[in-house]
């Protein structure tokens, strides 16, 4: 049993701004096999770790907490609010690339950053961490996916085991445009019609590995714009969470997706339908960037997608991708 021993949390689960001491709690999940015990700032004479959800359909702020010196205790609250609101905020962080992928592997593996469209890796030394920016130096850019519109996804759908989660650290952050924006696909997949659920059950969907959210060509793959034939993965059209065995859409991202077994019109006519759900705005959250925010995302139950900006500023985001363990599965 894990003890919290100075610690505030405003979630649904807890509906209390303090707890007495040693009194177990349920962070609001038995499944997860743990509890811890909270007390209030004037018990300790220390502010603790505090778990504030959004108010929108996902994500929570966590604050009080210096990611470079996390303890374990904790580390279980944080992973325990990151399965409650499937995406958490932490702002004020003063990360290295070593502290950030430090963090990053309390999770689990890394997976190696992916080549960008420049045919630049990664950040050297570094090969966890991959670069979205739209800075460019020596002629060359540092980062990918530039300044423009990067559309619905879910990270790197196209292989056979997509990482589980995201992290994305904000070295520079533009003024004005950037925001990123994230969506609940449990709640796409609850508000489907019980006729458009036993439609899809049993389906799957391919995720194509030609281009990236930004529209850009991946690196080494020849252009083709038949979903039939593009090159791609499938997974299921609906899986199941492996550890809060939820149901979630998952769609990774529309352009070149098809539906095995289906014509192409059937496969597009739903896809269209799908899409429609799970993109409405009461599904989704919205983050403006500013430098030292970090947010964690989990890629088996959210998709993202990023508003364009002024080119001429800046925008550097360091990122590091967890590794998943199994495929995704129905």
């Amino acid at each position: 049993m894990l003890w919290r021993t100075a610690g505030v949390c405003y979630c649904r689960g807890c509906r209390a701004a303090w707890l007495p001491i040693r009194t177990p709690v349920r962070y609001n999940g038995a499944h997860r096999g743990f509890f811890f015990d909270a007390t209030s700032p004037r018990e300790t004479g220390k502010e603790g770790i505090t778990v504030v959800p959004t108010g929108g359909a996902l994500g929570a702020e966590i604050r009080n907490v210096d990611l470079r010196t996390i303890d374990d205790v904790d580390f279980a609250v944080v992973f325990g609010a990151w399965h409650d609101h499937l995406l958490l905020l932490f702002r004020e962080q003063e990360l290295s690339d070593e502290e950030l992928i430090d963090f990053s592997r309390r999770f689990g593996e890394l997976d190696w950053a992916p080549i960008q469209e420049s045919g630049r890796r990664f950040v050297e030394g570094h090969p966890e961490i991959y670069v979205v920016s739209n800075v460019v130096e020596n002629g060359m850019p540092i980062g990918s996916l530039g300044a423009g519109e990067a559309t619905w996804h879910t990270d790197m759908s196209y292989l056979e085991v997509p990482p589980k989660a995201s992290m994305l650290y904000a070295l520079e952050a533009p003024r004005f445009g950037g925001d990123t924006y994230f969506n609940n696909m449990y709640g796409a997949y609850e508000s489907l019609p019980e006729e458009l659920k036993r439609r899809i059950e049993g389906l799957s969907l391919k995720h194509d590995g030609t281009y990236n959210s930004g529209g850009y060509l991946r690196q080494g793959v020849t252009p083709v714009d038949d979903p039939m034939i593009s090159p791609g993965v499938y997974h299921p059209l609906v899986c199941t969470h492996p550890e809060t065995r939820r149901r979630a859409l998952y769609l990774g991202r529309r352009r070149n997706a098809y539906i095995g077994g289906l014509s192409l019109a059937e496969s597009e006519s739903l896809l269209e339908k799908l899409w429609s759900y799970a993109t409405r705005a009461g599904l989704a959250w919205g983050h403006k960037w500013r430098a030292g925010d970090l947010v964690l995302w989990d890629n088996r139950c959210t998709m993202h997608r990023r508003d364009s900006f002024d080119a001429a500023s800046r925008r550097i985001m360091h990122r590091t991708q967890i590794r998943d363990e199994v495929a995704p599965r129905a």
